[in-house]
């Protein structure tokens, strides 16, 4: 049985906890989530460094899942253009049954190993592109098939799995296994799996742009005034970097069409 659907021996007695208790074993149980990442690190640090050489060469970075693995790498690559101001084709996230399944769960959809073959091919995935599958039990047909078809053209390939020797680990190039071990509620994944799948994807897109230049020190320098959050948060970096003013900072920013970068290199 994968590690991921047995029963966790911790927590046979939820059921009849009280609130703190039960809130205090989850807690415990989520400790076991960065010892896991941790394990896995030289394998994260493969697939970042994949990641950051084909954005280099004019690349995109895909990620595919079905269920909360499909969710996580969706709101991934939603979130890399406002933090980092690239565009919004460089990282895709494709969930198994659609965009309605983000909002709705389609449990059957991970299930269709044609489906994401066809989604892959309505994004124009090619042979400088990379795939990362993302699969807790490492045997969703959707995304083994989407490797499997991604490594046929000559793409790279990468999975993020919560058990160790399974399919889809077998299947990419490089397999990113986070073994968490048994749930809190037994086979609820979106639990200690789905906060390991969730970190890791942080750290894919986060070390490959700060490898690709779109961050200087600790501050994004390649954000978009596209509200008042952002521009405020771009006047304290220009301040920060230059010791100036946020007048002389804003001004700054007002005169070089707000790029930090050729504010500062003013």
């Amino acid at each position: 049985m994968l590690q991921t659907e047995s029963r966790n021996k911790h927590t046979y007695d939820i059921d009849k906890m009280s609130t703190h208790e039960m809130l205090k074993l989850i807690n415990e149980e989520n400790a076991v989530v960065t010892k896991a990442v941790d394990d896995a690190l030289p394998q994260i640090s493969e697939v970042c460094d994949t990641v950051a050489d084909t954005i280099k060469s004019g690349g995109r970075i895909f990620y595919i899942g079905s269920g909360t693995s499909g969710r996580l790498g969706v709101c991934d690559a939603a979130e890399c253009p406002p933090t980092f101001g690239v565009d919004y084709g460089l990282f895709n996230g494709i969930i198994a049954g659609g965009e309605k399944c983000m909002f709705k769960a389609a449990e059957n959809a991970e299930d269709d190993p044609k489906a994401s073959i066809e989604d892959l091919k309505n994004r124009k995935f090619c042979d400088k592109d990379v795939l990362i599958g993302i699969s807790a039990s490492g045997s969703a047909a959707y995304v083994i098939s989407a490797v499997r078809y991604a490594k046929s053209i000559g793409a790279k390939t990468a999975s993020i799995t919560n058990n160790p020797n399974t399919e889809l680990g077998k299947t990419a190039d490089i397999d990113i296994c986070a073994v968490t071990g048994p749930e809190v509620i037994t086979g609820s994944t979106r639990m200690k799996a789905g906060t390991a799948q969730k970190i890791i994807l942080n750290m894919i897109s986060t070390a490959s742009m700060v490898k690709c230049g779109c961050v200087y020190e600790n501050m994004m320098i390649n954000l978009r005034p596209t509200n008042n959050k952002l521009r405020r948060r771009m006047i304290n970096i220009v301040t920060e970097i230059l010791g100036c003013s946020a007048e002389i900072a804003e001004k700054l920013l007002d005169e070089n069409d707000w790029s930090i970068r050729r504010a500062v290199e003013k």
